[in-house]
């Protein structure tokens, strides 16, 4: 009896030392496991630096989804203020200086194509753009790459009729290759941390014909967007941009037409389940980067400002989002 007690428990202690070391080995395995899939998910790409496509007139670094449609409606009122506001204009709200409605489609997830119809801010109106956007690079968790960079590039052709009197005119168009307008654009951003989002805008625009004369047919400019994050489905958004023009440029254009500005917007940001709403003010009549960046003539100062909104509304036309 007291050798069947010995024996039991000696395979009792056996079998104690192999659960003990198969414990040691599956923990050592577990915390492989866990150090591999938390390196995996260091190496993730970083999601919504931006919510929506544009910012408030700036384009974001974001695309949409493949085989996704994004139907988005932008609308500038009149000015709140200055001599063309106030109450008799019920503060820019009985004018409209600006709309436009276009789609954008997923060719994949880093690739769209746009279409667009703009009413057009200045004379140069009726505007038909198709546009283009790729993501080239994507932040990541661990920082191996601290940056997104998206390019954004689109042509815009203006349907107003030509003026065959005054050469001299934006709408004096001889042939049709002088109502052709090129913006080409890098998306650089940056989301610090969950709740804030920087990008930078450099950017070219083309006009084969200007507003004056004199104008400049080839333009630079540095633009500044940001995303500050303060609920759950709301932020604040705001942007800037510094066009580039030569001194000599500049003077021609005011003394020939009216005094120049540069863009400003400020917007809150609300997303309610497939719909985001951006209601924001901006100094900038129009919607356009080749009309809002090198021809905005209205100055936050003097209370030409003005209360805009873009809708955007995703809808899934067939296969696999992510």
């Amino acid at each position: 009896m007291r050798n069947s007690l010995l024996n039991t428990s000696k395979y009792l202690s056996l079998i104690g030392l192999l659960i003990l070391h198969l414990s040691i080995f599956a923990q050592t395995d577990l915390e492989k496991a866990l150090a591999n899939d938390s390196t995996a998910n260091m190496r993730e790409e970083v999601e919504a630096t931006f919510k929506t496509t544009r910012i408030i007139n700036s384009q974001s670094i974001e695309t949409i989804h493949k085989h996704e449609l994004d139907f988005k409606v932008d609308h500038r009122f009149g000015d709140i203020a200055g001599s063309n506001g106030g109450a008799a204009n019920f503060f820019g709200l009985d004018n409209s200086t600006d709309i436009k409605i276009g789609f954008e489609y997923g060719i994949s997830d880093n690739l769209n194509v746009g279409i667009a119809r703009a009413k057009g801010a200045t004379q140069v109106s009726q505007l038909y753009e198709t546009n283009l956007k790729y993501r080239l690079l994507r932040q990541t968790v661990d920082d191996k790459m601290p940056l997104s960079v998206t390019f954004y590039t689109s042509l815009t052709i203006p349907g107003v009729g030509a003026d065959d009197v005054n050469d001299d005119m934006a709408t004096s168009y001889r042939q049709f290759s002088d109502r052709l307008n090129v913006v080409g654009q890098f998306i650089i951003a940056r989301k610090f941390g969950s709740n804030l989002s920087v990008a930078l805008h450099p950017t070219y625009i083309r006009r084969n014909t200007t507003a004056s004369y004199d104008d400049q047919n080839d333009l630079f400019a540095m633009g500044i967007g940001g995303r500050l994050k303060v609920s759950r489905r709301m932020a604040l958004v705001m942007d800037y941009f510094l066009p580039f023009r030569s001194a000599a440029s500049k003077e021609k254009y005011e003394n020939a037409i009216t005094a120049l500005y540069n863009p400003l917007g400020v917007g809150l940001e609300i997303e309610t389940g497939g719909h985001v709403f951006n209601l924001n003010f901006t100094n900038a009549t129009a919607i356009q980067e080749m009309q809002y960046i090198p021809e905005t003539t209205s100055s936050w100062t003097k209370g030409q400002f003005r209360w805009g909104f873009t809708i955007s509304r995703r809808f899934s036309l067939g296969g696999k989002t992510e």
